[in-house]
């Protein structure tokens, strides 16, 4: 079964005072992570690393939340709170129904990058939804058995407000966006022109008491 939520894509800011900004509001961050998580509202946090190392930003995949869910979540949350994020995009996000590898609930965070964050804009031209339309099962094809090997953590369509796509979030376990986008370059989303604007992160993931994804579409 494929799952709606929404997916807040959060900038840090560029000033001097950033990285304090985050250091000081992190521990309630996670805090506030670790709870929503654990009541099932959070399917995925990271953080969203340039290829210098410095922090760009973060991802939140919140669980079937509608907006007022969203609303819930950045009125609860320290770096939208406390200004560590200086914008965000709350995008509505359906999951994909792939059998996704577990994500860590227990241990340390690890020290190196693991993923890759993709975010990636279908055109804004009149064959855009076309296109997608003609490239998707082939594209479902291709990453289904990636899900199942480890190599897709999570995936899904960005969405508009009227509920058509309009581009993809993807979570690779690959350690540079270098590594991500040779994997992305065989897919049929690429090769017929579907993903139009793409951007590539690097990130880790932390550890907190995420519950299962829902089960694989059959």
């Amino acid at each position: 079964m494929s799952e709606t939520g929404h997916v807040i894509v959060a900038r840090d800011g560029t000033d001097a005072g950033a990285g304090e900004r985050r250091m000081r509001a992190r521990p309630a961050h996670l805090a506030v992570l670790a709870r929503w998580a654990a009541a099932g509202r959070l399917t995925l946090g990271v953080t969203l690393f340039r290829e210098d190392g410095a922090v760009a930003g973060s991802v939140m995949v919140l669980a079937g939340e509608d907006e007022l869910g969203v609303k819930e979540y950045l009125a609860d949350e320290p770096f939208a709170r406390e200004g560590v994020w200086v914008a965000y995009d709350a995008i509505p996000f359906r999951l994909a129904g792939l059998p996704y590898p577990p994500l860590p609930t227990e241990g340390e965070t690890p020290r190196e990058m693991t993923h890759t964050v993709t975010i990636a804009w279908d055109g804004d031209d009149e064959g855009a939804p076309a296109r997608r339309l003609a490239a998707r099962e082939a594209h479902l094809a291709r990453v289904r058995p990636f899900a199942d090997d480890g190599t897709l953590q999570l995936g899904g369509a960005l969405l508009d407000t009227g509920g058509a796509m309009r581009g993809s979030l993807a979570v690779t376990r690959h350690a540079t966006p270098a590594e991500a986008e040779r994997f992305w370059g065989d897919d049929p989303y690429v090769a017929q022109g579907v993903w139009r604007r793409v951007e590539r992160f690097a990130t880790r993931i932390a550890p907190l008491p995420y519950r299962a994804a829902p089960p694989p579409a059959p």
